[in-house]
C-alpha cells in the first residue's frame, strides 16, 4: 500500500492499469479536496471556477509525472507545476495558495504511484483545512466597526464628536479624511469600537445632529482593508 504502484520509478512506461489507478485516486482526491475547501469557506464564499480548477488538478499534476517519467525531468514540471499559483486569475489569499499546494502535492503523489500516502497525506490536510478554518483558531476577538461620517467643512471634525464618541465608544480611531462633493464636504473614516451594541441607534443619532443629519455608514470592518467602507 505505500510503496510505488508503479513497475519502473525511473523511467516513462507504464502500464493502463497504473496510469488508470493513478488517475482515478487522482480524481477523487481533488473532489475531496473541492468539497473541503467549499465546507471550510462556507461563511467566507468561494469561487466555483476556483472550486473546478482546484479539484482537477491533482489529476493534471499526476498525468504530467507520469508522462515525464524521468527523475530530472520530474524536477522541472515539478517546478512547472508551481509556477501554475502565478497564473491564477483572481488573486487569492494564504489559505487559496495553501489548498492550490495540496492539490498539487496530491497529483504528485499519485503521478509517482505513492497511492497510500498520497491519500493519507490528502485526508490529514482537507480535515486540519476544516478544523482550522470553522474553529476560531487564530481568529482575532475584535467587536470593531468602521464609522462612516459626512460632514459640512465648516464643522471642525477633529473635536466634533469627543463628547458623543466618549459615550458611547471605548476605543475610536480616525483613520481617514477625504474631501467630498467639490470639496464643500468632508468624509470621516474611523473605527470603533461600541460599549453597548444596543446602543447603536442611540449613537448614530447623536452623530446626526452634530452632522447637519448629512450620510452616516456604520458597518462591519472592511477584511483587510481599513481605508473605506463599501456601500
Amino acid at each position: 500500500m505505500f510503496e510505488s504502484i508503479l513497475s519502473s520509478a525511473t523511467s516513462s512506461s507504464f502500464t493502463v492499469n497504473e496510469f488508470l489507478i493513478a488517475e482515478v485516486v487522482a480524481i477523487v482526491l481533488g473532489l475531496i479536496i473541492g468539497v473541503a475547501y467549499m465546507v471550510a469557506c462556507k461563511n467566507d464564499g468561494y469561487s466555483k471556477n476556483f472550486i473546478v480548477g482546484l479539484s482537477i488538478l491533482p489529476t493534471v499534476v499526476a498525468a504530467v509525472i507520469l508522462f515525464i517519467g524521468s527523475d530530472v525531468a520530474r524536477a522541472f514540471s515539478m517546478a512547472g507545476a508551481l509556477t501554475l499559483v502565478r497564473f491564477r486569475s483572481a488573486p487569492g489569499n494564504a489559505k487559496d495558495i495553501s489548498v492550490v499546494f495540496l492539490s498539487m502535492a496530491t497529483g504528485l503523489g499519485c503521478g509517482l504511484g505513492y497511492i497510500g500516502y498520497a491519500v493519507i497525506f490528502a485526508v490529514i490536510a482537507v480535515i486540519l483545512l476544516i478544523i482550522l478554518s470553522l474553529s476560531t483558531f487564530a481568529k482575532k476577538p475584535s467587536n470593531k466597526k468602521q464609522l462612516r461620517v459626512t460632514i459640512p467643512e465648516n464643522l471642525n471634525y477633529t473635536n466634533a464628536f469627543n463628547d458623543v464618541f466618549e459615550k458611547f465608544v471605548n476605543e475610536c480611531r480616525l483613520t481617514r479624511v477625504k474631501t467630498t462633493n467639490m470639496g464643500t464636504m468632508f468624509e470621516l473614516t474611523y473605527e470603533v469600537s461600541l460599549k453597548d451594541e444596543s446602543k447603536e441607534k442611540k449613537f448614530i443619532d447623536e452623530l446626526r445632529t452634530r452632522n447637519g443629519n448629512l450620510n452616516i455608514i456604520l458597518g462591519m470592518m472592511p477584511a483587510g482593508n481599513e481605508g473605506s467602507l463599501n456601500g
